[in-house]
């Protein structure tokens, strides 16, 4: 994009978002009513016109109309996304496989909002999440998804979602959080300003300016939802996703965000596929098409304004002054299983009554219209949808995350500021258990019981931050799927803001403890640097158990499990050559961080020290390297500054662990998709066999 344009784009946007504040509203209803009104009679692709032409009043015919209005150019260079026959099923235990969608079939294109609507459990987020190439990995998925017509996979930047919860830094305020995106997300040809512009102005159109300065954290839920979808339509995207963004919003912030999203659907060219859980009246009208779920089944899907005569035709017309979206919810809620009137019949159960709408709908002409348009759409092979993500070089990401970071941890008193007061008050108590331990016999065991301290147990409660760093990566599973960043970027960026803290954390406690028990500076900047490398790698090693473990809780007893198990075997509670040979000694004393940690302290201690030998029958003193030697096994082949070497070296190994931990689990998780997708022609015959055997659904 280039920043002439940019700026252009932003001066109309903004002269438009400047008139909503008068008679945008207005026009926005009248439009949306307008293009209602249009799609009442038919089901449109690109240039073409299905029409659905009432004859005899019960029976319809279909044909194709040319049709030359409208934005076709913008339509061609749009998204056409189908489903056929999708299937989505989740196994359950001894009952085999539960269905959660069945046989959906539907589309989407560009210039248009698809509503997908449905009692809770209907299976309106998993729709979306199938759609959009997010699900589990614990479910299986059947049928045919194609964009372009080309089957193809929407993630890490060919498609925007914003999801259901609301996945936020709660530090930053919403200003700074949409000024981040942008920065990640736009290309460098724009400047700071241009970019700065772009974020207040989508901020004004969600209606966010008397919140920019709040904290996250300080906003409702609604004022949440409106950040994440600022965030996510801040590059236009040619495809979004809403997983019920009018949720926690009053009718008048639902009407105003959801005419936003609209117009850039229309203006744009963009296709907008989001699910419904309420809408008001003026909402549903700006829906262009409806999907309507029952218990994973199709009710209805086609235009909005068809949807009120389709009930009325099978008998279930809508009160007069009441919501349409919410006849259709109450009539095809079976949660309750209230008796719904059916004109002068009585009453049908709500099972009965959503098997009446799905056996009318498979067999009605709105139906087929579908089909003819998934046929067409097919038949108009487009591109390969560019992977492009965000625009921003890899430097850039990798300043914008590391200052967004750094930021962040300064603002979160858990992630290193209440560590730094504990760590400050156990060793304020280290350094007075061991005050002034002088150069008698005994203070060799007290040097090295406070050292042992220092590398086992203050590196220890470095998990004490990781609820704060699976809060960081929920954050980046969320943009990265949305293409904001690299693995690679997030990586760099944690570790370089993370290391003023871990200096300062180092330094303040260390030279507290360090004094107090010597009063000697001399061989204090290798005490506090070692320190500050084993701070380092014990969140090296965290992130990488909170790749593997999402879970916080999981994640703080495996952390702490895999730092017991090092700790005895780093040399310490057992000597080095007393260790059992069988994977103590090898491999895990040299794969434990605490081996190098422990014989760097002990070097840096008792190196060119003298002690009073109390032993019966040897020296009046005994020599420091003695000691290392004789008492605490320590290899003397080498220097104090390789184990340092070696625990940095260590540092950057776990960094890219998890960086390869994280690409590789993004690979595995596509090719089990691809594994777990069947054909169209296999899910047409699980179709077939579901539907003439209602028990094998449970066998599937």
């Amino acid at each position: 994009m280039d920043s002439s344009a940019g700026v252009g784009d932003l001066e109309m946007q903004s002269i438009g978002s400047e008139e909503a504040d008068g008679s945008w509203s207005s026009t926005s209803t009248g439009s949306s009513r307008l293009d209602s009104h249009e799609a009442s009679s038919s089901l449109r692709f690109g240039s073409e016109e299905l029409v659905a032409k009432p004859l005899g009043g019960t029976e319809e015919e279909i044909y194709v109309a040319c049709n030359h209005v409208g934005c076709v150019t913008s339509k061609r260079e749009g998204v056409f996304l189908t489903w056929k026959d999708v299937w989505v099923t989740v196994a359950d235990g001894k009952r085999g496989c539960l269905p959660i969608l069945q046989g959906l079939t539907g589309f989407a294109q560009p210039g248009e909002v698809l509503a997908i609507m449905g009692p809770s459990g209907c299976g309106k987020s998993t729709l979306l999440d199938s759609l959009a190439g997010r699900l589990n990995s614990n479910t299986k998925q059947t049928g045919e998804i194609l964009v372009n017509g080309i089957k193809q996979t929407l993630a890490f930047g060919t498609s925007a979602y914003v999801t259901q919860d609301d996945t936020l830094m709660t530090t930053l305020t919403a200003r700074e959080a949409v000024y981040y995106s942008a920065q990640l997300q736009l290309p460098d040809s724009m400047s700071r300003p241009e970019k700065k512009e772009r974020a207040e102005m989508t901020i004004r159109e969600m209606g966010l300016q008397n919140s920019m300065d709040t904290r996250i954290g300080g906003l409702s839920g609604g004022q949440k939802r409106r950040v994440s979808i600022c965030i996510e339509i801040l590059t236009r995207p040619k495809l979004l996703f809403l997983d019920e963004p009018t949720s926690g919003l009053d009718s008048a912030a639902s009407f105003h965000v959801m005419s936003r999203i609209t117009k850039l659907a229309r203006q744009d060219g963009r296709t907008v596929v989001a699910s419904i859980h309420q809408p008001s009246s003026e909402v549903f009208e700006l829906f262009t098409n409806l999907c309507l779920l029952s218990n994973g089944l199709t009710v209805y899907f086609g235009p909005v304004s068809m949807a009120e005569e389709f009930f009325a035709s099978k008998g279930f017309p809508c009160p007069s002054l009441r919501n349409p979206s919410d006849h259709y919810l109450r009539t095809i809620n079976k949660d309750f299983d209230a008796d719904i009137e059916k004109g002068s019949d009585g009453t049908t159960s709500t099972e009965e009554v959503i098997n009446i709408l799905v056996k009318s709908y498979n067999s009605s002409g709105t139906f087929q219209q579908v089909q003819q348009v998934l046929s067409k759409i097919c038949q108009q092979k487009g591109g390969i949808l560019e992977k492009k993500g965000s625009q921003a070089s890899f430097i850039t990401q990798c300043l914008v995350l590391t200052r967004r970071s750094f930021v962040n941890m300064y603002r979160d008193l858990g992630y290193y500021w209440l560590r730094l007061a504990i760590y400050t008050a156990l060793c304020l108590s280290v350094g007075t258990l061991f005050y002034d331990v002088g150069f008698n016999f005994g203070s060799i065991q007290a040097r090295g019981l406070m050292l042992m301290f220092v590398a086992a147990f203050l590196t220890f409660m470095a998990i004490g931050g990781f609820p704060s760093f699976v809060e960081d990566m929920k954050i980046f599973g969320r943009e990265r799927l949305n293409g904001h960043y690299g693995v690679g970027a997030y990586v760099i960026g944690n570790t370089f803001s993370s290391i003023p803290y871990l200096l300062i954390i180092s330094l303040v406690p260390g030279a507290i403890a360090y004094y107090l028990v010597q009063k000697n500076f001399q061989h204090f900047p290798y005490f506090a640097l070692l320190l500050f490398a084993c701070m380092m790698l014990v969140e090296s090693l965290m992130m990488i158990v909170a790749s593997v473990v999402p879970d916080f809780l999981m994640g703080i007893i495996t952390g702490a499990g895999i730092q017991g198990v090092m700790m005895l075997g780093g040399g310490f509670f057992r000597l080095p050559d007393d260790l059992p040979k069988p994977f103590w000694r090898y491999p895990m004393f040299y794969i434990s961080f605490h081996k190098y940690a422990n014989q760097g302290f002990y070097k840096n201690e008792f190196e060119g020290l003298t002690f009073t030998n109390n032993q019966a029958g040897g020296s009046a003193t005994i020599s420091g390297d003695d000691i290392l030697r004789n008492t605490w096994h320590v290899e003397m082949g080498y220097s104090k500054w390789i184990d340092l070497v070696i625990l940095l070296g260590m540092v950057v190994l776990y960094r890219l662990m998890f960086w390869g931990i994280i690409k590789t689990v993004e690979k595995v998780k596509t090719v089990i998709k691809a594994l777990g997708v069947v054909p169209p022609k296999h899910s047409k015959q699980i179709m077939e066999n579901t539907s003439s055997e209602p028990s094998h659904e449970a066998k599937m």
